[in-house]
C-alpha cells in the first residue's frame, strides 16, 4: 500500500466510490487547490482503497489544527490497516504543516472509526453536541 497525495480532480472522480455521494466537478476543484485543504489516498497497486481529507483550520488565539474532514476505505480493504495508516499520514501533514493538534468527530454508535482514530493515536477529549444550520435548500450544495 502507497499513500500519495491527491491533486487530479480526475483521479478523484475514479475513486468516486470512497465517498459518501459522488463527487461534485466544482466543489472538487475547490478542494483541491485549496492551500490548506488536503486529501491523501492509499492505494493498493493502482486501485484506491481509501481516502482521507483533512482541512487547516486557524484561530488568532489557538493557531492552526487539523480537522478530519472525512474517512472513507473500500469494503474489501476495511481491517487491514488503510484507515489506520491514512489517519497518520495526514497527521504527518498536520505536523509538516505546523498544526498544534489534529481532531475529529464522529458518531457515539460508530465503533469502527472510533477504533481506527484510537489505534491511530487519538485520544477521546470529551463530548460535545454538534449543532448545524441548513443554509442551502434541497439536497446538494456547490
Amino acid at each position: 500500500m502507497r499513500i500519495e497525495r491527491v491533486v487530479d480532480a480526475a483521479a478523484v472522480h475514479r475513486a468516486a466510490d470512497l465517498f459518501d455521494e459522488p463527487p461534485l466537478a466544482a466543489a472538487t476543484e475547490k478542494f483541491l487547490t485549496h492551500p490548506d485543504h488536503h486529501l491523501l489516498f492509499a492505494y493498493d497497486g493502482d486501485r484506491a482503497v481509501g481516502m482521507i481529507s483533512g482541512v487547516e483550520m486557524t484561530h488568532p488565539d489557538k493557531g492552526t489544527e487539523m480537522f478530519i474532514y472525512e474517512l472513507g476505505v473500500a469494503p474489501a480493504a476495511r481491517l487491514r490497516g488503510v484507515g489506520t495508516a491514512l489517519v497518520r499520514a495526514l497527521g504527518d501533514v498536520a505536523r509538516e504543516r505546523g498544526c498544534y493538534g489534529m481532531w475529529v468527530g464522529t458518531e457515539p454508535d460508530n465503533e469502527a472509526a472510533q477504533a481506527t482514530y484510537r489505534r491511530a493515536g487519538a485520544t477521546e477529549e470529551a463530548p460535545f453536541v454538534l449543532l448545524n444550520w441548513d443554509l442551502v435548500p434541497g439536497d446538494q450544495a456547490s
